[in-house]
């Protein structure tokens, strides 16, 4: 009987032994095979389809990822001191995202600076335009002409927020750093020349390097390549091939970009720290718990949570015991960060969004992803048949209207070619949706147009109504002040908080 009994627990223990290293086996094989037709991928002779599974999404440096949620847009707003009646509640959901753990800094801004000087040392143009501009210290009746000349260059303010930058060079300071980032990405694992190859090769001012235009395959060759290039396994290729990086190799970063207004004002609140088993327990008036702006916690009792204007007169507190102590901007990780983990989302300085003012977006806008402002637009080819993109004098790629709402029949495309790239039918401009601009109205009814941007936050020349994330005031997007810098961020692709994680 125990002999039997023997017999048929080795017998079931052999069976499960052998389900479990089949089962093992056949999970290690089903990320190489395709589900619906049963072909190996990354397999040079069938095809070469290279599918990765092991990359796992992080984000780009000076990033910190935001889960996405629910909450009511305008929510923590009890005021409305201006009677602007410009962002009444309305509940939204925001995807995960990730946003720049501090606000853009001086030292930043040099950085991007030196780029360009050393890039395009003959372009004066491009460089005078990207320069700040200090004269926003400038005051009939103030004496700040230090900050004229100081604020910007001086080590001892290269941790301060940039300033005096408008909406138009935020936005064009986004494009370097995603051009930035991914090179780096590329040179330091050796894909692309590495940095004292290149140095010692003496590239030649102008040769800048563009994700797009490298993702296209017009980034290659000698001088390009580095010596860890991926396989090529398509057919036909030689033994030892190698190709450019594609999308699809996961080894790129997304673009960087301004906040949408609804993905700043989601990441500012932080509700997820007063979140418990899928309900928020209690709201919020600024970043940071309870309806006032000084500490509660009994170390730092009394002492102000952000970077703001205290009273008329009144900017940092009393000398001996300063509060705030913010004469000005202070450095960009001053004061506790909010549950996101993010500094100085009230105060210090506004931060503009990539937004179109409109005073009644929230009747018009869509709940998921909430967003004004599109502008749609196309790659210009310069040959259409091999898909080369036109390129301006720095490399980047020339954009045209999108033409047309949806993908075109190929009939569609082809004759579009012999077309100007630069008419279209198609209303490709959408930033007066269902609030067109009124023109003719604009500087003598209304200040606002489709170049109205919108800034949030509260500055340190603010008083403690304007550190509400729900508030919003607006520029033009050319305009700039001593009070708004900004901070960029990034599309989420995929979800790292999604299901199961």
């Amino acid at each position: 009987m125990n002999y039997l009994r023997f017999v048929i627990t080795s017998a079931v223990l052999i069976t499960a032994s052998s389900l479990l290293m089949t089962s093992c086996k056949s999970k290690s094989r089903r990320g190489d095979i395709s589900a619906k037709t049963g072909v190996r991928y990354n397999d040079p002779y069938n095809g070469g389809l290279q599918i990765n599974r092991k990359i796992k999404e992080s984000p780009g440096p000076g990033l910190v990822g935001i889960e996405g949620g629910t909450f009511v847009m305008g929510g923590s707003l009890n005021e409305d001191l201006a009677f602007s009646h410009d962002n009444l509640r309305r509940r939204v959901t925001v995807a995960s995202f990730y946003i720049d753990e501090t606000e853009v800094s001086n030292a930043d801004w040099l950085e991007y600076l030196h780029w360009i000087a050393q890039n395009y040392p003959q372009d004066g143009k491009l460089y005078y335009d990207a320069l700040p501009d200090s004269l926003v210290w400038r005051n009939p009746l103030s004496y700040n002409e230090p900050y004229v000349n100081f604020y910007l260059r001086h080590p001892s303010f290269q941790d301060y927020p940039v300033v005096g930058v408008s909406w138009e060079q935020a936005n064009a300071y986004c494009q370097w750093r995603t051009d930035r980032v991914n090179e780096h990405i590329l040179r330091e694992r050796g894909i692309l020349t590495d940095y004292k190859t290149l140095n010692e090769q003496q590239q030649q001012a102008g040769q800048a390097f563009n994700t797009e235009i490298y993702l296209n395959g017009q980034l290659q060759g000698a001088g390009i390549d580095g010596k860890n290039m991926p396989k090529d396994n398509k057919i036909g290729a030689q033994k030892d091939a190698r190709r450019t990086v594609r999308m699809e190799d996961g080894i790129l970063k997304q673009p960087y970009r301004l906040p949408t207004e609804a993905e700043w004002e989601y990441a500012a609140l932080g509700l997820i720290g007063n979140t418990y088993d899928g309900n928020i327990e209690t709201s919020k008036a600024y970043p940071w718990n309870g309806l006032g702006v000084r500490d509660g916690s009994r170390k730092n009792q009394g002492r102000m949570m952000a970077n703001f204007k205290i009273t008329g007169g009144n900017n940092m507190g009393v000398a001996g015991d300063l509060n705030d102590g913010g004469d000005i901007t202070v450095p960009v990780t001053s004061y506790k960060p909010n549950d996101f983990g993010l500094y100085n989302m009230a105060g210090n300085v506004n931060e503009w969004v990539s937004d179109v003012y409109r005073q009644l977006s929230f009747e018009d806008f869509e709940d998921f992803n909430p967003f004004r402002g599109h502008v749609f637009m196309d790659n210009q080819y310069e040959n259409a048949e091999n898909r080369t993109l036109a390129k301006d004098k720095y490399g980047r790629p020339i954009k045209v209207p999108a033409k047309a709402p949806r993908k075109q029949t190929w009939e569609e495309l082809q004759a579009a070619k012999s077309g100007d790239p630069n008419k279209t039918t198609y209303d490709y401009d959408v930033r007066g949706f269902k609030d067109e601009e009124q023109q003719a109205l604009y500087g003598k009814t209304t200040l606002v147009n489709d170049k109205s941007r919108v800034f949030k936050g509260g500055s340190w020349n603010d008083r403690a109504y304007w550190l509400n994330p729900a508030t919003r005031r607006y520029m033009q997007q050319n305009e700039s002040n001593a009070m708004t810098g900004f901070r960029c961020a990034m599309t989420m692709v995929g979800n790292v908080f999604g299901p199961g994680k």
